[in-house]
């Protein structure tokens, strides 16, 4: 199993990982895209359920309890992964609980970790553009900070990078007509009128920064170009892959 560890200067007791394609159970379209198998964790792609639970129960070998697995929607919810209702939806979840793992799961969405330097909350994000642009990053941060948070920091793992993220002009007018600056996230297609290039970890950026997080590491990497991840819009049947993140 193939694992992406976030660099980032969080305190001792954080613990965080993404997980990548290859090391897992299920087959082609889910596998490691090299002819071997892959771990899919997403339940809800189409892939045979045991399977999946192979790959989650390999991956929870390496973690203190079982995540707390959502059911994503898009949305802006955020709940408490050491107290998730039964059939939980929610786009986040933070904790203060040590040994609660909070998961997102992805396929060039945005997840995005958070933690305070003081190592007492933490917290994970799915930010599409529709859960981005309805606030699903402010919405972690105010929890976190309900909870005791003060200097946070925020980590961007893998997704859809500049050059693959093409949108129409209702995805740019949505985060425009919020942050002015968020016109330089945006670049004409060439070749394509009304259609535009995003930048999905600009915006990302000057959306935690409206709200006072401006230590924020990652976002360089891209799940369409690099063959590592999970890539809805270069495969389209695909799997999905984790971004954990726990206190110790």
């Amino acid at each position: 199993m193939e694992l992406l560890i976030p660099d980032w200067p969080v305190p001792d007791n954080i613990a965080a990982l993404t997980t990548l394609r290859a090391g897992g159970h299920s087959p082609s379209p889910y596998g490691d895209g090299q002819g071997g198998t892959g771990l899919n964790l997403g339940t809800h792609v189409d892939d045979d359920p045991a399977l999946v639970a192979r790959n989650r129960a390999q991956l929870r070998r390496l973690l203190p309890q079982e995540p707390a697995w959502l059911t994503q929607v898009h949305g802006v919810t955020v709940l408490d992964a050491a107290a998730l209702p039964a059939d939980a939806q929610g786009d986040a979840c933070i904790s203060t609980t040590p040994g609660a793992v909070c998961v997102m799961m992805t396929a060039d969405c945005l997840p995005v970790l958070f933690c305070d330097r003081a190592g007492t909350v933490v917290g994970a994000a799915h930010a599409g553009w529709r859960g981005l642009a309805a606030g699903v990053l402010e919405h972690t941060v105010a929890a976190m900070r309900a909870r005791g948070a003060a200097d946070i920091l925020a980590w961007l793992g893998p997704a859809i990078g500049p050059d693959n993220f093409e949108v129409g002009a209702e995805v740019k007018e949505a985060f425009v007509q919020q942050q002015a600056g968020a016109q330089a996230a945006f670049r004409d297609y060439p070749g394509r009128p009304g259609k535009y290039l995003a930048d999905i970890y600009h915006l990302a950026r000057l959306r935690l920064a409206a709200v006072g997080v401006d230590q924020v590491s990652g976002g360089g990497l891209c799940t369409v170009a690099d063959t590592r991840f999970y890539s809805y819009r270069r495969d389209r049947v695909t799997g999905r892959m984790g971004s954990l993140i726990w206190l110790k």
